[in-house]
């Protein structure tokens, strides 16, 4: 008898997440976005915010945590239980850039997260304010060459994707210029716009409503080929920076150990949305490309990209944080 007791005590611990998870999810989710308003973190997980809780049949809702090129928000994220009620934005600058910046980050990008799916690859931008002297990236090169350290670059912070590009601009021209961090890229644009800072290495999502309104110039694109939004702008290749034409991945976890129940719900849930014509348009028309992946095929993405970063910070000798 007392063998039959131990033995559905233990079916019921192991039946209970499966049955919990059956009801995932009936209560609101958040996801969390570790950078500040109006970047392209911000700007690409509103959108999948909003069609994600179509498909999961609950609201989804945005909790912007910026700071430190997205590691606050990412550490913050981890630290949540992982239960499907808190997603965060995976994206190449928080989960491959800044493990390879920061000598001791504090979180792990894989160990410490469930990956779900990448939702888009981006491509990134030179800018400048529309009134910029500067009218081609040609011209910034120039600039920067002529006074070493005079020309700067704003940023989404320290160690951050927008960072660490112009540190290869830097690099790949042989050239010096000043790096000036902010809490997100959307203070930087502002910034930019006010003439405050020469020239910001973006992705397209949050400037390219800024560059089609006039506000920003953009002088090249990190695209195989050139946008067609944007046809008159040259690709980072086209102007002789070849190793900034890369475009960057976006995409969505949870807190590491999540329900398999739960994550198979999430991954058919973002497939659904990921189809959706209205968002891929949306998508789209930010000049991305809507790239589904099976929460493997992320993992793999982002182990991969963080080997890839690794042998960049080396090349250009970044010393680490």
């Amino acid at each position: 008898m007392q063998y039959v007791k131990k033995t559905l005590i233990a079916l019921c611990v192991v039946a209970a997440p499966t049955t919990w998870a059956a009801g995932y999810p009936d209560k609101p989710v958040r996801l969390i976005v570790p950078y500040a308003v109006g970047g392209a973190t911000d700007v690409i997980g509103r959108v999948v915010a909003r069609y994600l809780g179509d498909a999961l049949g609950q609201s989804v809702f945005v909790e912007n945590r910026p700071g430190a090129g997205g590691s606050t928000g990412s550490l913050y994220a981890s630290k949540q239980p992982a239960d499907g009620y808190t997603l965060v934005m995976m994206v190449e600058s928080s989960h491959a850039v800044n493990p390879n910046v920061y000598a001791k980050l504090a979180y792990d990008p894989v160990k410490d997260f469930t990956p779900i799916s990448n939702i888009a690859n981006v491509p990134g931008v030179m800018v400048v304010g529309f009134n910029s002297p500067y009218k081609t990236a040609q011209d910034v090169v120039e600039a920067a060459r002529k006074a070493p350290g005079k020309l700067n670059y704003g940023s989404s912070g320290n160690g951050g994707y927008s960072h660490l590009s112009g540190a290869l601009f830097g690099n790949t021209t042989g050239t010096q210029i000043t790096h000036v961090p902010y809490k997100g890229l959307g203070p930087a644009l502002n910034d930019l716009m006010a003439n405050q800072v020469d020239v910001v290495f973006d992705n397209m999502p949050s400037s390219g409503s800024l560059i089609a309104g006039h506000k920003l110039r953009a002088l090249a694109v990190s695209s195989p080929r050139r946008l067609a939004s944007l046809p008159d702008v040259p690709t980072y290749a086209e102007v002789g920076l070849k190793p900034m034409n890369v475009m960057s991945w976006y995409g969505i976890g949870a807190p590491a150990d999540l329900d398999p129940a739960v994550l198979k719900r999430l991954s058919e849930a973002l497939k659904k949305t990921l189809q959706n014509p209205e968002l891929v348009k949306t998508i789209e028309q930010q000049s991305a490309i809507v790239d589904f992946q099976t929460p493997q095929q992320f993992k793999d993405t982002v182990e991969r990209s963080n080997k890839a970063w690794a042998r960049l910070v080396q090349d250009i000798a970044f010393e680490k944080m």
